[in-house]
């Protein structure tokens, strides 16, 4: 290294400690009268729905360690996302709806978009920042730099559709393809990385997002065909649901061997429901679909990804933090995958876009459970299709008006001769709401 870079590599590094201490004081500043900012650890899971979660009821898969963090802190029965992935992640990182953005093109994220995302805004905070697992947002290959771009000081990620993501994984590492990953199970290296970057980063604020890959499908649509794994075929649902669940296990128990159980907020989250038909499983040399089918309070329920019914749209979601949440507590808030920036800036300090379409539950996280009931609303989307649900109705941009309620088997379609001056209401006060947000 020349002097000129040696020179240049100290200024990059004294910048970044200012920023990291500008944004500190200002986090603590923000919080004056309260303690200081928790550690944020934010885990999506992908293709879970409430229907294959114990805590929520459901019967199929043992999932101990995300039965332990609803017995340790907050059970949400009413959080809602996009009924598929690509949708999901726009709202989680930009806390606005997709239709605000043009609907982005399935795998790319906004460029006007890049500069407000929740990393960039906890980074603001003077967080350390770092994603691993799943970046559905871009191929990597081809734009190495979009994590960081995007407020991520730290990265280790599969890109959309470019290879592997189980065995034998193809990962981009911050800035470069990860070398010896032949034998290995993606899961683990994504689990691993978020544990040593917690590690390293104790003793400051740290935003640790771990976007599982785990329990989509193994895609299909992309040349040479994924490895099988070492049981000679693909796994199944059942099987991928015990190995996210125990993931989730050991980055818990990380962050408590550390002692940061009390500093922490863990959030846990799926990005839309279960596969229904989906799910690919070899058959002799090629392969077939099969739907999941789940065992849910004594019922068969199949998998909702794709459809605006609750089982698309309803999604599981776990809150800990220790000393501020209570144990063992279930929350009818409402809330929605836009409401997780505005939330995460609320705890960190940070001022949150002005423009965005989430509300904060921070005062929720906070342990005040009566603290409002969360949104009256929220609305979903998948490309040009969307719905807007509240308490009671929902309706979805094909003019479909539902009756729904806390039972998610109750949702009922009205049909013209059940229309009534009550529903005749519900229908114009909701299509007046689906048509600001569609643009209508």
């Amino acid at each position: 290294m020349n002097t000129r870079e040696a020179i240049g590599k100290r200024r990059r590094r004294g910048g970044r400690a200012r920023g990291w201490a500008l944004g500190l004081c200002a986090g603590l500043t923000g919080l004056a009268g309260t303690s200081a900012p928790p550690n944020l650890v934010l885990i999506l899971a992908d293709d879970v729905g409430r229907e294959a979660v114990g805590c929520y009821g459901g019967t199929s898969y043992p999932t101990p360690h995300l039965d332990q963090l609803a017995a340790e802190g907050v059970r949400f029965d009413h959080f809602y996302s996009a009924p598929v992935c690509h949708p999901t992640r726009i709202m989680l990182m930009t806390g606005r709806y997709p239709v605000h953005w043009g609907r982005p093109r399935w795998g790319t994220f906004p460029a006007a978009a890049e500069a407000r995302t929740i990393a960039r805004r906890l980074r603001r905070a003077g967080y350390a920042t770092a994603v691993a697992g799943k970046w559905q947002l871009t191929k990597l290959g081809k734009d190495l730099e979009h994590p960081r771009r995007l407020g991520f000081d730290t990265y280790c990620l599969f890109g959309w559709h470019e290879g592997p993501r189980y065995y034998d994984p193809l990962i981009w590492q911050d800035g470069r393809r990860l070398e010896g990953t032949r034998g290995r199970y993606g899961p683990d290296i994504y689990t691993d990385f978020l544990i040593q970057f917690i590690r390293r980063h104790r003793e400051r604020p740290f935003f640790a997002f771990y976007s599982m890959a785990l329990c989509h499908a193994v895609s299909d649509d992309f040349l040479p065909r994924p490895p099988y794994g070492p049981r000679g075929r693909y796994d199944t649902f059942a099987e991928m649901m015990t190995a996210m669940d125990r993931r989730v296990g050991r980055l818990v128990a990380a962050i408590d061997q550390l002692g940061l159980k009390e500093r922490t907020l863990i959030f846990f989250v799926a990005d839309n429901g279960s596969p229904h038909g989906n799910f690919l499983r070899t058959r002799g040399r090629g392969f077939e679909s099969e739907p999941v089918i789940s065992e849910f309070r004594g019922r068969r329920v199949e998998g909702g990804k794709g459809r605006m019914t609750d089982w698309g749209i309803r999604v599981p979601a776990l809150a800990r933090w220790p000393g501020r949440l209570p144990a063992g507590r279930v929350t009818e808030a409402m809330c929605d995958m836009t409401d997780l920036l505005p939330t995460f800036c609320e705890l960190a300090g940070v001022t949150p876009p002005a423009d965005g379409d989430g509300r904060s539950f921070a005062a929720l996280l906070r342990g005040r459970l009566d603290a409002g009931a969360g949104r009256d609303w929220i609305f979903a989307e998948a490309q040009d299709r969307g719905c807007v649900r509240s308490r009671q109705w929902k309706l979805t941009s094909r003019g479909q008006l539902f009756r729904v309620g806390d039972d998610p088997f109750a949702e009922r379609l009205i049909r013209p001769e059940e229309e009534t001056p009550e529903t005749r209401a519900a229908r114009r006060r909701w299509q007046r709401r689906l048509d600001a947000i569609m643009g209508r």
